[in-house]
């Protein structure tokens, strides 16, 4: 259910979509989806939980890894990028951040999603600057400029600018991340 949600999503944007339209989708009625779900915005934040949890896995699991520092920080990058124009998992985060401004509780769960990207490139960038491998000693608020940067070109990408392309956002998050923990 969450999974055709986020498609929904991504293909005609949160405003358009109605809860008939996914029920028709998946089979079922409308009321089953309010049932579970009870408005629009409650269905974004769950298909956005569960669509960060996956990733979740796939990012503890290549911090967890052991492979060298800079290794893990370009997959770090990699997994953070859209894979391109109106990627589902980017275009919940694009609706997301138009909702968050005016609702407390998805602003609370957008800094709690955050958080987790965050502290897990923190801990990798100060486990790199342990071991030698970068250069940079102030970690944390590296990882969050990083972040920073990382949702700008992300941004671009998934809203279809011209110009921006995942192969283009990678190759400028990975000089900006050279300049930011440096290299050893």
């Amino acid at each position: 259910m969450l999974e055709e949600a986020m498609a929904a999503i991504a293909e005609d944007g949160l405003a358009a979509l109605t809860m008939s339209a996914l029920a028709d989708r998946l089979g079922t009625s409308g009321g089953h989806i309010l049932y579970y779900f009870g408005s629009k915005d409650r269905l974004l934040l769950e298909a956005l939980r569960w669509s960060e949890a996956a990733l979740t896995e796939q990012r503890r699991a290549l911090l967890a890894g052991r492979t060298a520092p800079a290794r893990k920080l370009d997959r770090f990058l990699q997994l953070y990028l859209p894979q391109g124009p109106r990627d589902p998992r980017w275009m919940l985060w694009i609706e997301l951040w138009a909702r968050a401004g005016s609702n407390e509780p998805l602003r609370t769960a957008q800094e709690e999603l955050d958080q987790g990207w965050l502290d897990d490139l923190a801990a990798l960038l100060v486990q790199g600057a342990a071991t030698g491998a970068f250069t940079a000693e102030d970690g944390a608020d590296r990882a969050g400029e990083l972040l920073a940067l990382l949702d700008g070109l992300s941004t671009r990408v998934v809203l279809g600018q011209r110009g921006a392309d995942r192969r283009g956002a990678l190759a400028s998050a990975r000089s900006a991340a050279r300049r930011l923990v440096g290299t050893a």
